[in-house]
């Protein structure tokens, strides 16, 4: 999984390369030339479902995944806090969003120095102006940070629904389709209140640091609303996993 994640921002690269898109828009047209957009464009493209996947399968196979392999009574009754066992299987999850965001960002920095190139190891905005090297890894670093926050959002509702079932597939089916709904309704006009409830509804913020000045009202905003879903979902995993029989 993490050599799939380590694939993307290389052959994203390529294909600007190949395509040689001087003149496009967005996010995939800034990398040509650009090479240091091509860390926080992929981890963009991979936050809609591929992060959130690997992250879901990790906790699916957390909780659930030990039930359907009969492995979770022995954890129940061994003498260790359920405290303690959920802390423990969220750390893993945890780790999985880090090892697998930060997968993305080292690859494809060093696959946007070396493939793409261009502005002498600097980072031209969206804005228009030039940023350092130093400051560019920056908001490198400050965008993997905040997509941390939004997978660890995502992962505690999957162990939430990992500890209501045996079957991982279950937790797949439900956490993906959920964000499925998620996007759809933050497309529809007519549903505007809704937004800051959806989880979803900010994850395109970490396009912010390709701009100058860097604006962070909407990283903010949506860090505040992952914590909220980090809240519900682990409360909701811990009073499960305390009323389980083992």
């Amino acid at each position: 999984m993490l050599g799939l994640f380590a694939l993307m921002p290389v052959l994203i690269s390529i294909g600007v390369v190949i395509a040689d898109r001087q003149s496009g828009g967005g996010l995939i047209g800034a990398i040509a030339g650009n090479g240091l957009v091509l860390p926080i464009a992929t981890m963009t493209l991979a936050l809609a479902l591929l992060l959130p996947l690997a992250v879901a399968m990790a906790a699916a196979d957390a909780i659930a995944g030990e039930a359907t392999h009969g492995t979770l009574r022995g954890l129940l009754l061994a003498p260790v806090g359920r405290l303690r066992l959920v802390g423990m299987k969220a750390f893993g999850v945890l780790v999985v969003a880090v090892l697998a965001t930060g997968v993305i960002a080292v690859v494809g920095v060093l696959a946007g120095l070396v493939v793409v190139g261009g502005a002498d190891g600097q980072l031209v905005t969206l804005s228009g102006t030039t940023v350092g090297l130093g400051d560019a890894l920056g908001r490198v670093a400050l965008v993997v940070v905040w997509t941390v926050g939004q997978l660890a959002a995502v992962g505690a509702i999957a162990l939430a629904v990992s500890a209501l079932t045996e079957h991982p597939l279950v937790v797949l089916a439900a956490v993906l389709s959920g964000l499925i709904v998620f996007g759809v309704l933050g497309a529809i006009p007519a549903l505007d209140w809704l937004q800051p409830y959806l989880l979803t509804s900010g994850w395109g913020a970490g396009a912010d640091a390709l701009r100058d000045p860097l604006p962070l009202d909407g990283m903010v905003q949506s860090s505040l609303r992952a914590l909220c879903y980090i809240a519900v979902g682990g409360g909701l995993t811990m009073v499960r996993m305390l009323r389980r029989d083992a």
